[in-house]
């Protein structure tokens, strides 16, 4: 994956991303992230960014899993700032996602031309 240059292009990115702040639970849960198809990490001394192709999905059990505690919404929440992308938040999950097309059965955005 490359990186985006700033400019007028109007193209359409299919990309969607979350900083996260740089802290032990942050890092955890970027690495977790890192490690996925698709998704691209950009550390910086205070935050990370994770940048994902089409969609993130923050899976609280499996974060639970590698961060030995309970992560959930309100964690993400914690250690999440800016964003870019339709979020959509569930019980066991955020979902991130590029286009709202995908996004559509969660944010109730009608496909069909009336």
């Amino acid at each position: 994956m490359s990186s985006m240059q700033f400019g007028s292009s109007t193209e359409f990115s299919n990309m969607c991303g979350v900083t996260l702040m740089n802290t032990p639970i942050g890092r955890v849960v970027a690495e977790v992230m890192g490690a996925k198809d698709g998704v691209e990490l950009t550390e910086y001394p205070s935050m990370i960014r994770v940048d994902g192709l089409r969609l993130l999905d923050f899976d609280y059990a499996e974060l639970s899993d590698a961060l030995g505690e309970e992560f959930d919404g309100s964690t993400f929440e914690e250690i999440s700032s800016t964003h870019y992308g339709r979020m959509v938040h569930l019980d066991e999950k955020t979902l991130l996602f590029a286009s709202p097309e995908d996004a559509a059965e969660y944010i109730g955005f009608d496909l069909t031309v009336h």
